[in-house]
Protein backbone atom coordinates (compact mmCIF):
# COMPACT_ATOMS: atom_id res chain seq x y z
CA UNK A 1 0.00 0.00 0.00
CA UNK A 2 1.08 3.70 -0.46
CA UNK A 3 2.22 5.72 2.39
CA UNK A 4 0.22 8.91 2.40
CA UNK A 5 2.51 11.34 1.78
CA UNK A 6 3.26 9.53 -1.34
CA UNK A 7 1.17 11.30 -3.74
CA UNK A 8 3.94 11.65 -6.98
CA UNK A 9 3.59 7.20 -6.83
CA UNK A 10 0.20 7.05 -6.80
CA UNK A 11 -0.57 9.93 -9.44
CA UNK A 12 1.84 7.77 -11.61
CA UNK A 13 0.01 4.56 -10.87
CA UNK A 14 -3.77 6.39 -11.36
CA UNK A 15 -2.90 7.13 -14.60
CA UNK A 16 -1.14 4.35 -15.51
CA UNK A 17 -2.84 2.08 -18.59
CA UNK A 18 -2.33 -1.45 -16.52
CA UNK A 19 -4.19 0.21 -13.63
CA UNK A 20 -7.10 1.08 -15.87
CA UNK A 21 -6.96 -2.40 -16.91
CA UNK A 22 -6.91 -3.83 -13.31
CA UNK A 23 -10.12 -1.82 -12.71
CA UNK A 24 -11.54 -2.99 -15.44
CA UNK A 25 -11.20 -6.39 -15.46
CA UNK A 26 -11.53 -6.86 -11.62
CA UNK A 27 -15.30 -5.28 -11.79
CA UNK A 28 -15.86 -8.04 -14.81
CA UNK A 29 -14.34 -11.27 -13.37
CA UNK A 30 -17.71 -11.59 -10.24
CA UNK A 31 -20.04 -12.28 -12.81
CA UNK A 32 -18.03 -14.81 -15.00
CA UNK A 33 -17.33 -16.71 -12.16
CA UNK A 34 -20.71 -17.28 -11.06
CA UNK A 35 -21.42 -17.91 -14.47
CA UNK A 36 -18.56 -20.63 -14.86
CA UNK A 37 -20.50 -22.76 -11.47
CA UNK A 38 -21.28 -25.85 -12.70
CA UNK A 39 -20.21 -25.66 -16.91
CA UNK A 40 -18.68 -28.40 -18.42
CA UNK A 41 -15.21 -27.66 -18.82
CA UNK A 42 -14.56 -30.02 -21.26
CA UNK A 43 -15.55 -27.85 -24.49
CA UNK A 44 -13.31 -25.52 -25.60
CA UNK A 45 -14.47 -21.90 -25.06
CA UNK A 46 -16.75 -22.50 -21.81
CA UNK A 47 -16.95 -19.98 -19.54
CA UNK A 48 -14.74 -21.56 -16.78
CA UNK A 49 -11.69 -21.15 -19.66
CA UNK A 50 -13.31 -17.33 -19.89
CA UNK A 51 -12.94 -16.68 -16.23
CA UNK A 52 -9.31 -18.34 -16.06
CA UNK A 53 -8.36 -16.16 -18.88
CA UNK A 54 -9.74 -12.89 -17.28
CA UNK A 55 -8.17 -13.97 -13.84
CA UNK A 56 -4.59 -14.37 -15.88
CA UNK A 57 -5.13 -11.14 -17.29
CA UNK A 58 -6.10 -9.22 -14.20
CA UNK A 59 -2.56 -10.80 -12.84
CA UNK A 60 -0.56 -9.35 -15.66
CA UNK A 61 -1.81 -6.33 -15.61
CA UNK A 62 -1.91 -5.68 -11.41
CA UNK A 63 1.39 -7.05 -11.64
CA UNK A 64 2.16 -4.13 -14.23
CA UNK A 65 0.60 -1.46 -12.06
CA UNK A 66 1.86 -2.34 -8.70
CA UNK A 67 5.30 -3.08 -9.95
CA UNK A 68 5.99 -7.00 -9.48
CA UNK A 69 3.99 -10.44 -9.75
CA UNK A 70 3.36 -10.26 -5.82
CA UNK A 71 0.87 -7.20 -6.86
CA UNK A 72 -1.09 -9.65 -9.37
CA UNK A 73 -1.41 -12.30 -6.75
CA UNK A 74 -2.77 -10.16 -4.51
CA UNK A 75 -4.91 -9.00 -7.35
CA UNK A 76 -6.29 -12.29 -8.13
CA UNK A 77 -6.79 -13.39 -4.49
CA UNK A 78 -9.01 -10.12 -3.89
CA UNK A 79 -11.07 -10.99 -6.33
CA UNK A 80 -11.52 -14.72 -5.62
CA UNK A 81 -12.02 -13.08 -1.73
CA UNK A 82 -15.33 -11.79 -3.12
CA UNK A 83 -16.62 -14.62 -4.81
CA UNK A 84 -18.82 -17.52 -3.07
CA UNK A 85 -16.74 -19.91 -1.69
CA UNK A 86 -18.56 -22.74 -3.58
CA UNK A 87 -17.50 -20.51 -7.10
CA UNK A 88 -13.67 -20.46 -5.67
CA UNK A 89 -13.93 -24.59 -4.80
CA UNK A 90 -15.15 -24.57 -8.65
CA UNK A 91 -12.84 -23.02 -10.20
CA UNK A 92 -10.12 -24.53 -8.54
CA UNK A 93 -10.97 -28.28 -9.59
CA UNK A 94 -10.97 -27.28 -13.03
CA UNK A 95 -7.23 -25.63 -12.85
CA UNK A 96 -6.63 -29.18 -10.79
CA UNK A 97 -8.20 -30.79 -13.76
CA UNK A 98 -6.46 -29.13 -16.42
CA UNK A 99 -3.13 -29.58 -14.62
CA UNK A 100 -3.88 -33.24 -14.15
CA UNK A 101 -4.66 -34.35 -17.61
CA UNK A 102 -1.64 -32.39 -19.36
CA UNK A 103 1.07 -33.42 -17.57
CA UNK A 104 0.98 -31.76 -14.77
CA UNK A 105 3.46 -31.54 -12.57
CA UNK A 106 6.22 -33.29 -14.28
CA UNK A 107 7.65 -35.03 -11.43
CA UNK A 108 7.74 -38.91 -10.07
CA UNK A 109 6.24 -39.46 -7.11
CA UNK A 110 2.69 -40.17 -5.62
Amino acid sequence: MHQLGDSSKRDARETSPAFHDVLEISESILPLLEQSVGVSWYEPGNEVDTVAAALCRLRRAAAGARGGPEGGDAAVRDVLAEAAPTTVVWLASRAISYMDEHGFPESSGP
